[in-house]
């Protein structure tokens, strides 16, 4: 059941811009470039999705089919999982191709290094859990929930890319092996803060959703 309602998501509620924004993990091969924007992009992609959902009941729609609303929200929630980790897979052989090609570093800010990576999958999991539990209150007010998750996701995109130039933190932005094995904690903690901020935001958004009525 879980596999239909994802295949519908990505079938009728997904927004084109969707998936164009999902191949923007791309833009880590671009020289002087803040690579914060692509987890930004990340961000902004379930956005317009939702809105597009509101504007043609998509999530009315959905209620009217033989399933709970839990899955509904589960459904949702595994969009924007799947879209957000597509588009870090794509960026990663640009990430690794940038090492040969531009290897005097990003004068812009952050290296697409392990550390950027550990920074994006936190910058994901405050969004997603504030926008997803913020959306689900009304299963309508996208505008809000958005504004509500972007404001901090936005000010963790400007920590990631600024903390690189203060001397005390410059590793961060350094690509060697060994330094990048020194990164290896953030990368692990980016991880399991995202994947518990994915399983509250969806228990959260389940109890909230259970409440509407549509």
């Amino acid at each position: 059941m879980m596999f239909n309602l994802l295949y519908k998501e990505l079938r009728l509620a997904a927004h084109p811009n969707l998936f164009i924004f999902t191949l923007l993990g791309v833009l880590v091969i671009v020289p002087a470039y803040p690579y914060g924007m692509v987890f930004l992009f990340g961000c902004l992609a379930p956005y317009i999705t939702f809105m597009y959902g509101r504007e043609t009941n998509d999530i009315y729609y959905t209620s009217l089919l033989p399933v709970e609303k839990r899955d509904t929200v589960k459904a949702k929630c595994l969009l924007m999982v799947l879209s957000q980790m597509t588009q870090l897979i794509i960026s990663l052989p640009f990430a690794v191709l940038r090492l040969h090609i531009l290897p005097n570093g990003n004068p812009a800010g952050i290296e697409a290094n392990i550390a950027y990576y550990g920074f994006g999958f936190i910058i994901y999991a405050i969004f997603n859990l504030i926008f997803l539990t913020q959306f689900f209150k009304t299963a309508y007010k996208v505008g809000k929930a958005f504004i509500l998750a972007i404001i901090p996701a936005i000010i963790g995109v400007i920590f990631m890319e600024v903390i690189v130039h203060f001397p005390k933190f410059q590793w961060l932005d350094r690509v060697e092996p060994d330094i990048m094995l020194k990164q290896l904690p953030i990368l692990v903690a980016g991880i399991i803060i995202y994947i518990f901020s994915m399983l509250v935001a969806y228990r959260i958004s389940a109890n909230r959703f259970q409440k509407v009525d549509l």
